[in-house]
């Protein structure tokens, strides 16, 4: 069983169910930005946990960030895929196996703008946090 985790509100496990029921005819597209379905391991439990994250593109890769709004503290998906990542992605009804890795401080620099352009509020969570908020690279494997 795959759960979104239990420190979140019950409208993400909503997104999570209509998008994977939909093969993500609803849910792709949330708040006018494009969404995937990351699914990790947990780093403690062995369990399978999915998060709806937005996304960008880099040629075949895609781009996620770990904001967490701007918490002081990494999500959990960062934590457990730093730990095992070997990953599971949805895009629409495209679902497929990629290893996620932190982006370089070259990379971010270069990435985060267009993370930015389709999701602004990334520069306003950076601000707000001590925390160097990573930005991820999920490559198909």
């Amino acid at each position: 069983m795959t759960t979104s985790g239990g420190d979140r509100p019950e409208w993400v496990q909503d997104h999570i169910d209509r998008y994977q029921t939909s093969s993500g005819e609803d849910g792709h597209i949330w708040q006018g930005a494009p969404t995937l379905l990351l699914t990790t391991t947990g780093r403690q439990s062995g369990g399978r946990f999915t998060t709806p994250l937005i996304y960008g593109r880099i040629g075949d890769s895609y781009l996620v960030v770990a904001s967490r709004g701007g918490s002081e503290v990494h999500p959990h998906w960062y934590l457990n895929l730093r730990a095992n990542p070997a990953v599971e992605v949805q895009v629409a009804a495209d679902r497929f196996t990629a290893r996620a890795r932190t982006a370089t401080a070259e990379e971010k620099h270069r990435l985060w703008p267009l993370m930015t352009a389709i999701w602004p509020r990334y520069d306003e969570y950076q601000q707000q946090t001590q925390r160097d908020i990573p930005l991820v690279v999920l490559e198909r494997g």
